[in-house]
Parts: C-alpha cells; structure tokens; sequence
C-alpha cells in the first residue's frame, strides 16, 4: 500500500498539484457564488459567527456537541496491560505478556540501579579481568560469581523460575498475586535516595492555570525554585492559549484578563535564566477558543475566542457547518486563510524579539480530530473551500470519504481520488505553515530552539484524522524538537507508543522527546516510565504538566535528578554526549571491579583501549568542536555498537535487556552529536 508521500508524488498534475496548493496558500479567492448548493448553506455570515452560531442550528448539546462524545486529544492511552487478582484461566497470549512485561520491568529495574551503584566509579576502564571467576565450562569460558541481588529481583525471578509449573497445576490466582507483588516490589525498589540520572533534556510545560494562581512574580519564583531542585532544565511556558497571550500583546485583541496586572512571560525568563534554565513559549497555533476557558472568564459557552469575534471568516468547520465538531470544546481556525497566517506569524515574531526565549513550541499545529469512516470531517473554511475548488474544480463539501457502493466503480475511483486530494491539501496548509514559521524564526532569532507537541500515532492515522505530517517537519529539518505527547496509563502502553519513533525512527538532527502526561499517574509509574526512555535512543522527556507536580515525586526528582553539574544537552550536545559516554564507562568499570563482566583475554586490552579512547575524543570534541572530529567519532560509535557483547561474559539479572540497553545508549549518543554537528 502507498504512503502518503507516494500518493502525493502520483497525484494528479504532481508537482503543479503541490505548486497550485502553495500559491493559493498565500493569496485570497473571490467570495464562492451565491447558490442554493450546501456551500450556500454551510457558508456562515460575520454575525452568526462573532455569536460563536453555526449556520445549520445545533441538533443537541453546546453548538450542536452530542455529550455522549469524548475529545481524543484529551485520551490517555489505556494500559498495555492489565492485570488483576482473580483466579480465571490465564490465557497463552496473556501469559506470554505478563512474562515479557516482568522480564522487562526487572531490566528497567536493574538499570536504574546499576547507574546508582556506578555513579562514583572512575570512568577509564581497566585491562584487568574480575579475579572472582569460579569456574570455566567445558568450552572454556569463564562461570562469573552471580550479582547479590535486590531482593525485589529475587522475588521476580523466583516467579519467573516457578512460572511454568504453577500454570501447568492452574495456579492462575497464584500467579496474578505474585506478579503484582513483584511489580509493586520492584516499583518501590527503585533508587531514590542519590542523584543518578545522566545528562538529559528535562522538560516541563508550566500550563496557564499554575500561572494564574501564582498571579505574581515572587509565587512564580516559588515555582522555578521547585523545577529547579527537581533537575528541570527546559520549561514550556503557555504563552497563548484560546487566542489569549498572557502577556501585553501589541498583536493580539487582548491579553488574558487574569494575568492583566503583570507580565508573566517577562518574568518568567529572568527567573529561568536566574537559574540556569531554559525558557520556551509555547503557542497555541490553530485552537481559537476554548469553551472550558470561558468559562473562567465568565463568557458564555459559545464564545469563540477574541481573534475569531473579531474576525469571524478566519473560521474552520466541520461538514455539518459546525466550528467545534463532536464531543470537543475548542474552535479551529482554518489554516489556509491567508490573513490568519499573517495574524499569526506576526504574534510568533513578536513573542521571539520582544522577549529573550530559548524557544518557541508549537501546540495545536493540526485540525481538530475527525473520524472520516463516520463522515464527521473538518476543514471547511471559507478561505480551504474556494482555494480548493479552484484547483480541484470541486468544493470540498461535495466530497466524502465514505463510498457509494451502488455508483460505478470508476465513479468510486474519482470519488476515492478527490478525497484524497482534500487530505492532501489539508495537510500541506499545516505543513506549510511550519515551514513559514521555521523561515520566520531562523531569520530573527537563530539562536532558539523550534519545537512543535505533536501526537504519538501512527502516521496514516494523523493524515486523516487531524492532518498532521510531522514526520515530513523532522525530516526536513523544519524544527528542533518533536515533543511527543506519548501519554499512557503504563509503561508496557507507553513504550508502545513511542517506540517506533525513536527506536525504528531517525530523523538525523531532529531529537524526538517522549512526553509523560503525569495526571493520574503514580509516583512509581512515572519513574518506570523515565526509567524505559532512559533505556531506549531518547534525548530526555516533557512532563505535562506543573499543575500536576505532586510532593512525593517532586523529591524523587530532586533526589535522582536534581542539584548535578550537567550541561543543557541543547546548549551542549557535544558535552552532553561526552558526559553520557562516561556514565557507560562508570558501569563497564563498576562491573568489571565487581566481577560480573568478563572480555575474553584475547580482545580485552584492545577493547578497554577502544573505549577508554572514544571517551577521550568525545571529551576533546566537546572542548574544542570541529565537523570532521564528529564525524570520525560518529563512525567509532558505530563500531562499538555493533560488536558490543562479543567475547563477554556479564552476570545481571536480565543479559539481554543489558546488552540492547547499553546499544540504546549509544544510538542516543550519537544523536547528540548529529545535533551538534547540524548546530555547527
């Protein structure tokens, strides 16, 4: 099956196709024709819509929103796996993913503890095998002293071990019982009483309502201080929200009401750089209005928003003539209206020179979700339907992705090719938009990161629900950052969403960040979590959000993450990737000086020398950067990846999970230093 970027390239008129959508991406068409057509009758006048009304009346619920809906955008994903006490039948498949998930749990586990217990070692190895070999087997390789365990791992490897017998007697509840005990025994396990975590970006986005309860400069510096201790090195600071920027805008209709007797984005940059921190604002882009906002604001539901009251034809709409489609509460602006680009681009320029930003986060830079197998569909802007019927010959409205199986098959083709074209234009207008703000924001202010919170599905599934091509931004180099709103209810979920796209993923100097969602989420869950893209090709993590930084997790963070001299990996990625490289040494040394790793005498001086030199060119390289030292480093990293684990022996509770999560790390690495490169 074709991609979306194959369709494109055999889409009709290709590349005048792309060219046609561009051009009238900046430019304003005629009014459509008055007709009595469905046009006609979805095309809203400047009242009905300063009203927050829709031309069709609404048939239930608030502007026509059925309750029994749920936003999308607002899910968490459920657990990847669920297990409850009970005795009923454990299925093979179930069976199978509650060992995997263990097993895995257990390497996460034994991770954290590792980079804990090697935190002091000295970085440079030794050519020195372990005295504490016991034994050798009739090959000849050597029988290393196992590791005195936590008890917590002998608790789960002593299930794993009972495992098969206890299914074959149908100890079913037995087996639920003591796999959650496990789990909540490793859980608790994990350290929390040192500093352990290695250099990572470590983001948080600080949400308006933590700004407006602060109300003030010095209960905002309350807030830093927090962060601060806690290891927070990068905050997201909510800067336009509904269309409200929380500063004095000479851009924007008006500013917040709530945050009206200061500025909180002024003084959150002095208290961010007061602390060494970095300060990025993130914006809005095409969300308008938001109805549970208004009602903070004592505005009646319908409201759309300050920009949209007074610009009523920048407006987006669902194919039922709707501004807010089903079970959502936020109005969309329609992305291919001309003079809301320049609105906007105009807010980006002024937020990025008025203020001293180290960047600028993009949110909401998509359609609201639609569900095109249900025929609920959006984009019907008037600005999109012109534009779009210039090219296509067709007004949007007249297109559906639902097939009539009753019309020819050549009828079905056209039908099926025209809707495609619709999602193809949809997507370039957001697509676009990126590119004209990456321009704006290179131009004036190069030295900033770009980032964009986008969600974590699969790529299909994005184009034709909410029109959002990220993967095409990071590969073109469009932005900085892809911030991924990978938020799930367990960790076994939340390696499944981030996964492919940062393990079977790469998009060269563009750093993708997990996000967390830490709402309803325990304390134990959020630390296995961190554990699991620590242990994955992740730069470091965003947690969503301030509002939601309860006490018992404050302190884990600032106890394993808070108060260390680490660089800001995108000030110095270079430095960075040496600091990162020294924390694999420290465990290699600490395991080595502690008898559970082994090089077979043949090829140990030669690989502590391999390795013992790559951490000094990497630290060279951060001292004194030069494009051809990175390059060469690049391909030894490669190289130490790939034969890692040949002619070792290593005693830990979970070899492989060790193996592949040091091989991770390396990837990550070398990510740090693609970055530092582009940067260069």
């Amino acid at each position: 099956m074709m991609n979306f970027r194959s369709r494109w390239a055999m889409g009709f008129h290709g590349s005048v196709w792309a060219g046609a959508i561009a051009l009238h991406a900046a430019s304003s068409l005629p009014a459509l024709a008055q007709t009595t057509s469905p046009e006609a009758l979805l095309t809203p006048t400047a009242p009905q819509l300063a009203q927050g009304r829709s031309p069709i009346a609404p048939r239930d619920g608030v502007n026509g929103i059925p309750s029994n809906f749920d936003d999308p955008a607002d899910q968490v994903a459920p657990p990847g796996l669920r297990v409850e006490p009970g005795n009923a039948p454990l299925g093979a498949f179930q069976a199978i993913a509650m060992r995997q998930e263990l097993e895995s749990l257990m390497g996460r586990f034994e991770s954290a503890t590792l980079q804990a217990d090697a935190v002091a070692a000295p970085p440079l190895l030794r050519p020195v095998n372990p005295a504490t070999v016991v034994a050798t087997t009739a090959a000849g390789d050597p029988q290393l002293a196992p590791p005195a365990l936590h008890p917590a791992l002998v608790q789960a490897r002593q299930l794993l071990t009972d495992w098969s017998d206890l299914m074959a007697a149908g100890a079913y509840g037995e087996i639920r019982d003591r796999w959650l005990a496990a789990r909540q025994a490793l859980w608790q396990g994990f350290p929390s009483d040192r500093p352990y975590a290695q250099a990572e970006i470590r983001a948080m986005w600080l949400d308006r309502g933590t700004i407006v309860r602060a109300g003030s400069k010095a209960r905002l510096a309350v807030i830093f201080d927090q962060l601060q201790a806690a290891g927070i090195n990068t905050v997201f600071i909510e800067t336009v929200n509904a269309s409200y920027p929380i500063y004095p805008s000479r851009v924007a209709p008006q500013q917040n009401p709530l945050t009206r007797r200061w500025d909180p984005l002024e003084a959150a940059v002095e208290l961010a750089h007061e602390r060494d921190m970095e300060l990025h604002a993130w914006i809005w882009v095409f969300a308008a209005g938001n109805q549970l906002h208004n009602r903070l604001l004592n505005q009646p539901a319908s409201y759309p928003g300050p920009v949209l009251a007074a610009h009523p034809t920048w407006a987006g709409y669902d194919n039922q003539g709707r501004t807010i489609p089903p079970g959502q509460t936020k109005p969309f602006f329609d992305p291919a209206n001309s003079d809301l680009r320049r609105y906007l681009l105009r807010l980006v320029e002024e937020i990025i020179t008025r203020y001293d930003v180290d960047g600028l986060q993009l949110d909401y830079i998509r359609y609201p979700f639609q569900d095109p197998s249900a025929d609920r569909t959006y984009g019907y802007g008037v600005a999109a339907r012109q534009q779009f019927e210039a090219i296509a010959g067709i007004d949007p409205l007249l297109i559906s992705p639902r097939l009539d199986l009753r019309q020819t098959a050549a009828v079905q083709e056209r039908q099926r090719f025209l809707w495609d074209r619709w999602t193809e234009f949809r997507t370039q207008q957001v697509t676009s938009f990126v590119a004209e703000t990456s321009r704006l924001v290179r131009r004036e202010r190069p030295d900033i990161v770009l980032s964009t919170a986008v969600f974590a599905k699969p790529e299909h599934e994005r184009l034709q629900k909410i029109q959002q091509d990220w993967g095409t931004w990071a590969e073109r180099g469009l932005v900085d950052w892809i911030v991924l709103m990978s938020y799930a209810q367990d960790t076994n979920a939340f390696e499944s969403l981030i996964r492919p796209w940062v393990l079977h993923a790469d998009y060269g100097s563009t750093l993708v960040i997990p996000g967390i969602r830490l709402l309803d989420l325990s304390e134990p869950a959020v630390v296995d979590q961190l554990q699991a893209l620590r242990d994955l090709p992740a730069p470091g993590y965003a947690l969503f959000a301030v509002d939601n930084l309860d006490q018992p997790l404050q302190t884990v963070l600032s106890r394993t993450q808070g108060r260390q001299d680490q660089p800001i990996p995108q000030q110095e990625p270079l430095a960075t990737a040496a600091s990162r490289y020294q924390a694999l040494q420290r465990e290699w040394r600490w395991l080595m000086d502690n008898g559970h790793l082994w090089v077979q005498p043949e090829r140990l001086e030669a690989w502590v020398t391999e390795v013992n030199d790559l951490g000094l060119a990497l630290e060279a390289l951060a001292a004194d950067p030069d494009p051809r030292e990175i390059a060469r480093a690049r391909s030894r990293l490669l190289a130490l990846q790939q034969t890692l684990g040949q002619g070792m022996d290593l005693q830990t509770a979970n070899r492989p999970y060790r193996m592949d999560a040091w091989r991770l790390r390396l990837v990550t690495i070398d990510r740090f230093l693609a970055y530092g490169q582009a940067r260069l």
